[in-house]
């Protein structure tokens, strides 16, 4: 399973603004749910219930929401560079600013714990995260998670 099969060109947001991770999951819910097809506020409350479980900020400014979902045929993404950082009880302590919402349908379990394994392994690149934070548009950002980010999660 490569990015591009689960993240589209319109499922990007280059200067998502929020305000708190509340906030910021809320925003990127709106975003996951128009390239999903799902509505908007169910996606918030699923990723707001599995972050109740634990925060998925994993360290390095990176958070990565995800849940199952009814309905949904294959696992869907979407990426959002924050304007600025928020708090996101990640690991580390460090206040989050790139954050990629994995969707996957509820019987998607193995699919599933691959697609976060792949996203984790590519946003564990530091040298790659500079390059996502310094790009200008969403256009760019998909370049970078298709073509550079497909080496870094292999």
């Amino acid at each position: 399973m490569d990015i591009q099969d689960i993240l589209s060109p319109d499922a990007l947001e280059p200067r998502l603004v929020a305000t708190s991770k509340k906030h910021a999951i809320e925003q990127i819910a709106r975003l996951a749910a128009k390239a999903s097809g799902l509505d908007a506020r169910l996606v918030f409350e699923v990723l707001l219930e599995r972050e109740r479980l634990g925060s998925t900020g994993v360290a390095h400014g990176i958070a990565i929401p995800h849940g199952r979902f009814a309905g949904l045929a294959r696992i869907h993404g979407a990426f959002a560079r924050l304007e600025s950082p928020v708090e996101f009880d990640a690991a580390d302590g460090a206040p989050v600013d790139l954050l990629f919402v994995l969707m996957a349908p509820e019987t998607a379990g193995a699919d599933h714990l691959k697609a976060l394994g792949r996203v984790s392994r590519m946003l564990r690149d530091a040298a790659f995260c500079d390059k996502l934070r310094a790009a200008s548009t969403g256009k760019a950002l998909y370049e970078l998670l298709v073509r550079d980010g497909a080496s870094k999660a292999a």
